[in-house]
């Protein structure tokens, strides 16, 4: 079960190995993990019933913080909160 408190978090640093970090907004990190399910030969079992790449995409967002494509190949996102709470 995801954390409540991530959904209040609209930012996302996302890590691919031997590329720098990026900051991306929640949309763009759905289309950013869309894009890699896209290129994977056989989805992840947990995301294989969604009827679409982009439901399968927000259902890891809201459960994990990893996707290894390959071995050693590992992509995380992270979320993060650019203004203090209140503000």
């Amino acid at each position: 079960m995801s954390d409540p408190l991530i959904h209040e978090c609209n930012n996302f640093v996302v890590l691919e190995p031997g590329q720098p970090e990026k900051l991306l907004n929640a949309d763009e990190t759905i289309l950013w993990l869309e894009s890699w399910l896209s290129r994977l030969e056989k989805l992840p079992q947990d995301l294989e019933g969604h009827a679409s790449l982009i439901s399968a995409a927000r259902r890891l967002l809201d459960t994990a913080c990893a996707l290894e494509v390959e071995p050693g190949f590992t992509l995380q996102w992270f979320a993060v909160r650019l203004d203090p709470p209140g503000s």
